[in-house]
């Protein structure tokens, strides 16, 4: 019985050792993270489609607008019951963006990215303008997958506050 167990710690040093191969060095996640976020600007600035879909995940996403706290204070006094966030999708966004007729951007501040090399969570100020025009500001925060052929965004969350704006 004891053999078995020391013949299992080589084993297991070759695999940890392995495993840190497979993971790219976190200096080096940052750096592609940091892309995936300039692109993304880049992409929806450019109302280009297939570049904004190429930054997900295909399937499995999750998607959601939460109101912030004036704001959803002053929908809920017109509109009672009306909930607080809703579920929504990057294929539509992407839709609406690369649809729409005016200029549209996404402009960041205070990006902070957090990584092990595998996930990823990126967390920002924004401000969303329409016509160079600010419609909506909040904090949006994605997580995102290393998928072995670049980084994907698996699920985005935002906060809406477009009250703050008046």
């Amino acid at each position: 019985m004891k053999k078995s167990g020391w013949f299992a710690l080589p084993l297991l040093a070759v695999f940890a050792v392995a495993a840190q191969a497979a993971t790219p060095a976190v200096p080096d996640a940052q750096a592609q993270i940091e892309q995936v976020v300039a692109k993304f600007q880049t992409a929806l600035l450019a109302k280009d489609k297939a570049g904004l879909e190429s930054l997900f995940m295909p399937a499995g996403g999750a998607w959601f607008e939460v109101l912030g706290d004036d704001a959803y204070r002053q929908l809920s006094a017109k509109h009672p019951g009306v909930p607080r966030f809703h579920g929504d999708s990057h294929q539509r966004f992407i839709d609406f963006v690369t649809g729409g007729k005016g200029r549209m951007e996404e402009k960041f501040a205070n990006v902070r990215i957090e990584t092990d090399g595998a996930i990823a969570t990126v967390y920002f100020d924004f401000v969303f303008l329409a016509d160079g025009q600010p419609n909506n500001r909040g904090h949006e925060a994605w997580q995102l997958v290393n998928t072995g052929a670049g980084w994907k965004i698996s699920a985005m969350v935002y906060s809406s506050d477009p009250t703050q704006l008046r």
